[in-house]
């Protein structure tokens, strides 16, 4: 009979990589703010900000959803915490940048 071969885990033989894909929700949030504050900067503010409010409603419903361990570095304080300020920052910020009215 054969013994199964165990492997250590991916944190144990590549570090760096799992460290990498520990963060990837943090960089996906991060592109698409990048995306966002791209478009403010070529004249679309209202639809950058609402791109980066956006970006923070979805970085909340991430942290709702995603255990600890996969979050990465949004998770900063407790898990409610977390939520209601990134999604309400993000919701405030997106209706704030729509209901301006155009000059």
């Amino acid at each position: 009979m054969r013994r199964a071969v165990t492997r250590p885990p991916l944190y144990v033989r590549r570090p760096f990589l799992a460290g990498l894909l520990r963060q990837l929700p943090l960089l996906a949030v991060l592109g698409v703010v990048g995306a966002g504050l791209l478009m403010v900067g070529v004249g679309h503010w209202r639809q950058g900000l609402a791109v980066v409010g956006a970006a923070l409603v979805g970085a909340g419903l991430l942290r709702a959803v995603l255990p600890v361990r996969r979050v990465g570095f949004l998770a900063v304080r407790s898990r409610p915490v977390d939520v209601v300020l990134m999604a309400g920052t993000g919701l405030l910020l997106t209706v704030l940048a729509l209901l301006i009215p155009a000059g």
